[in-house]
């Protein structure tokens, strides 16, 4: 299933679509995110999931609580609409690009074909940990046991794929930068 999911995002990364969705993501990074970024009520002391690489569970509830009914009502509201957009539109970007270089740095039969997975994956993690940090958010001031404590392990989760995402664009992109130059080099000698 992996692979087929894979060999379709292959399938649909042309260069215009790659270029499409970096102009997206340029687009939204500079215009939404900015005025997304402003922090409910109380965020600033205690910080938010989102954007936390590690917390616990009783951070969580901290932040639940500095935030008060009206931050927890707009945290909740956020993952509703920001967050259910916003991953998939820097997946999109990091798929495509991903899935466009590899396909120009490595033969069809590398693992760095499957690279492409890391931001979808990502983007799971993403929509696990909004999911569960509104349950919690919700059910605030009530504990919501197990769920509050993977809350974190998705944030951590969604962190550590989306980084690696970004990097192995990078690194593909170098391979494709470096085998241009060289093949450009050894073809004028």
């Amino acid at each position: 299933m992996l692979k087929s999911v894979s060999d379709g995002l292959h399938r649909i990364s042309t260069g215009w679509v790659a270029l499409v969705a970096l102009a997206v993501f340029a687009l939204f990074t500079a215009l939404v995110l900015p005025a997304q970024s402003v922090s409910a009520p109380g965020a600033a002391d205690v910080g938010s999931p989102d954007t936390s690489f590690f917390y616990t569970s009783d951070d969580l509830y901290r932040m639940a609580e500095a935030y008060g009914e009206e931050g927890r009502s707009d945290y909740v509201r956020a993952r509703a609409t920001f967050d259910v957009v916003w991953p998939v539109v820097y997946t999109a970007f990091l798929t495509t690009g991903i899935s466009w270089l590899t396909r120009r740095a490595f033969p069809p039969a590398s693992l760095w074909q499957r690279a492409n997975l890391a931001p979808v994956l990502g983007m799971l993690f993403d929509y696990l940990e909004g999911i569960a940090a509104s349950i919690v958010m919700l059910r605030y001031p009530s504990r919501t046991a197990g769920i509050d404590l993977l809350t974190p392990l998705f944030t951590m989760t969604k962190w550590l794929l989306v980084g690696a995402s970004f990097v192995i664009l990078l690194i593909v992109l170098a391979v494709v930068l470096w085998r241009g130059i060289g093949g450009r080099n050894c073809r004028a000698n």
